[in-house]
């Protein structure tokens, strides 16, 4: 009887890895460095997963997973502080640097909340030292999640252009931000 429960639990264990990785993995992949760091949270998630004593006593499994991934990434990001801008990015689809992950993350304790409340002051004052066309394309882009077709298409503004302003405004950000990750690191 031991042995049919042990098959039963492999069988919902591999049919739970079959019909959850490629979501999972998607939901992991931006906000890692690389498809490596992707899979090794994912094997992190797989292995509590196999931990689990009653896997069918879990009533909503998605949820269960995702809530599971999310503190595995959680905990990553915790053990490695970044220590430049482009470490806290990543690359949507359309190829474009995303830093939402930082600029709207959700922390817990007192300290994560002034560090984000520290960390938004200082970005907004290296905002307002860039010039305007800049300065617009990043907060479009990075914080309303605009794309820069639809900035173009809205602007009348050239794509390339669009871009270039915008690798320029990082560029600012990056070298006026450097104190503020120094003294993160150092934290």
């Amino acid at each position: 009887m031991t042995e049919t429960i042990i098959m039963a639990e492999r069988q919902t264990i591999v049919q739970t890895v079959r019909n959850y990785s490629k979501r999972l993995f998607g939901f992991i992949r931006p906000r890692v460095g690389s498809d490596a760091d992707a899979e090794d949270v994912l094997q992190d998630v797989w292995f509590q997963l196999s931990q689990l004593v009653d896997v069918e006593a879990v009533e909503n499994i998605g949820a269960w997973l995702f809530r599971v991934t999310r503190n595995k990434l959680i905990d990553r990001s915790r053990k490695r502080q970044p220590d430049r801008l482009d470490d806290l990015a990543y690359e949507n689809d359309e190829g474009e640097t995303q830093f939402n992950d930082l600029l709207l993350a959700d922390f817990a304790t007192p300290e994560d909340e002034y560090l984000r409340q520290l960390f938004w002051e200082t970005l907004f004052a290296a905002l307002d030292e860039l010039p305007e066309n800049q300065r617009d394309v990043f907060i479009w882009n990075e914080l309303e999640d605009q794309t820069f077709q639809q900035i173009s298409d809205r602007t009348g503004v050239n794509l390339k252009t669009l871009i270039s302003r915008k690798r320029y405004a990082v560029k600012h950000l990056r070298d006026r931000l450097e104190t503020f990750y120094q003294e993160l690191i150092d934290y």
